[in-house]
This record gives C-alpha cells, sequence and structure tokens, in this order.
C-alpha cells in the first residue's frame, strides 16, 4: 500500500491489519469455543476496528488525489457520515445473524446476536441513540433510543421471523405491516428534531430497510443460503443512503459543529 501510496506509512498500515488479524483470530476461537457472547462482543470489536483502516486508506487516498474530491476525507462531516454508515450496516449484519439463529434453532446464537443488536448497553442500538445524543443533545438522543427500540421495528423482525419459522402468513404480513407503520413513524419524528429531513424521504428509506431485511429473512427461512448472503450485502448497502441522508440533514441544521 505504501508503494501505491506514500501517504499511507507502512507500519501504520501493518499494524491496523495486524490489529484485523488478531481481533478476528479472537471471534474465531470464541465460535470454536462455542462461548456466544464472547463470539459478538469480539465480533463488533473487530467490524469496527476496520472503520479507523477506513479511514486510514481514505485520508491518504485524498491527500494523493485531492482534485477528485470536494472534502477532506478527515473532517468532522465525513467522520460522521462514515460513523452513521458503520452503525446502520453493523445494525443490518447483527440481526440478520439473529434471525439466522432464530431459524436455524440456534438458541445461544440468537440471544447473542440480539444483545449485541439491542442490549441496553454495549450494543449497536446504545451506540446508535448516542451518535445522535451526542450532536442533537440527550434529550433527543433518549427519544431516539426509544424509537430505534419500539415495538414495531426491530420486535417487528422477531416476530416475522418466527411466523416464517411457522407459516403463518397471516401473521407474517401483521409484522410487515406494523413494520410499515414504523417506517412513517419514524420519518415524521426525524422531520420534528431536524426539518432537512424530509418526511417523505426518511419514510421511504426505512420502507426499503425493511423490504430489502425482509428479503434475507425469506432467504434464510427457506434455507437458501447463497441468496440470503446476497440479499444481505444489499440490505447493509441499503443503509449507505440512509446515513448520507441523517449525515447531510445533521451538517446542515448544526454548522457550526462541521
Amino acid at each position: 500500500m505504501n508503494s501505491v501510496n506514500d501517504n499511507l506509512p507502512a507500519d501504520a498500515v501493518t499494524e491496523g491489519v495486524e490489529t484485523h488479524i488478531t481481533t478476528l483470530k479472537a471471534v474465531i476461537d470464541a465460535q470454536a469455543a462455542g462461548d456466544q457472547e464472547a463470539v459478538y462482543q469480539g465480533l463488533r470489536e473487530a467490524y469496527h476496528h476496520m472503520d479507523g483502516l477506513a479511514a486510514t486508506i481514505a485520508g491518504a487516498t485524498v491527500a494523493k488525489f485531492p482534485d477528485d474530491f470536494d472534502s477532506e476525507a478527515d473532517s468532522p462531516a465525513s467522520d460522521l457520515r462514515a460513523g452513521l454508515t458503520s452503525l446502520l450496516q453493523e445494525h443490518v449484519y447483527l440481526a440478520a445473524s439473529a434471525t439466522g439463529g432464530a431459524l436455524g434453532g440456534r438458541t445461544e446464537q440468537f440471544e447473542a446476536a440480539a444483545a449485541a443488536l439491542n442490549g441496553p448497553s454495549n450494543s449497536n442500538t446504545a451506540d446508535l441513540s448516542a451518535a445522535v445524543g451526542s450532536v442533537y443533545g440527550e434529550e433527543v438522543g433518549n427519544a431516539f433510543d426509544g424509537l430505534w427500540r419500539s415495538d414495531d421495528h426491530i420486535p417487528a423482525f422477531v416476530r416475522y421471523t418466527q411466523a416464517v419459522a411457522a407459516g403463518d402468513e397471516a401473521a407474517q404480513q401483521a409484522a410487515v405491516d406494523d413494520a410499515l407503520a414504523y417506517a412513517a413513524t419514524f420519518g415524521e419524528t426525524m422531520n420534528s428534531v431536524n426539518e432537512n429531513l424530509p418526511v417523505d424521504a426518511v419514510t421511504a428509506g426505512v420502507e426499503t430497510h425493511i423490504t430489502t431485511f425482509k428479503a434475507v429473512i425469506d432467504a434464510q427461512g427457506g434455507g437458501r443460503a447463497t441468496e440470503a448472503a446476497t440479499s444481505l450485502r444489499e440490505a447493509a448497502a441499503h443503509m449507505n443512503n440512509l446515513a448520507n441522508a441523517i449525515a447531510e440533514a445533521t451538517v446542515q441544521k448544526f454548522p457550526e459543529s462541521f
């Protein structure tokens, strides 16, 4: 990497990849030991370590090709967008691991993944809410936490997964209807705290999150592993758009902070 971009110090990149190796090794070791709690603690650490490696490469790439980029890779606005993208994509990956465990009858995996996803602390939801609160203030952060944890979001996916396992089409549709209603509530609420977030656009973004993740669960339930993996990548990639929309609107609302 240093040979193609001298802004990437060989030692720093080497250290970053070494940490990638050791953190992922810890995940594999925990998997082999059957310690699901350690698996997901290690997995979250390994996942978010890659944020730093990406930031290093991005910063060096902008330094090498400044004419190709409109702003600095390490600006507060860029950090906000990258951080939101990482957390929102992690939300999808952890949720898929939880639903996959549930549908496969792997209760310990389901419970550990669900705790990493939506536990009261040291979880993806807790980190996402803290990120919102760090910009919008504690009151809004707490309100976002309640909104993200509301019964028609993550619990609706659990109900849908249970209905898929039971082959109950009516219950599947009811869970989807609940989640789509949540999308509208989410759009309206986000607009109420930041007028730069259009209700319709945010609602549509969450609706796409719901439908793309539904496709993952459907493939998992049908035992179509390749389709599940492909759909999971699509569902995670979609979260880039939601992160971009929230980040851009946040910078518009708080320009002095970015």
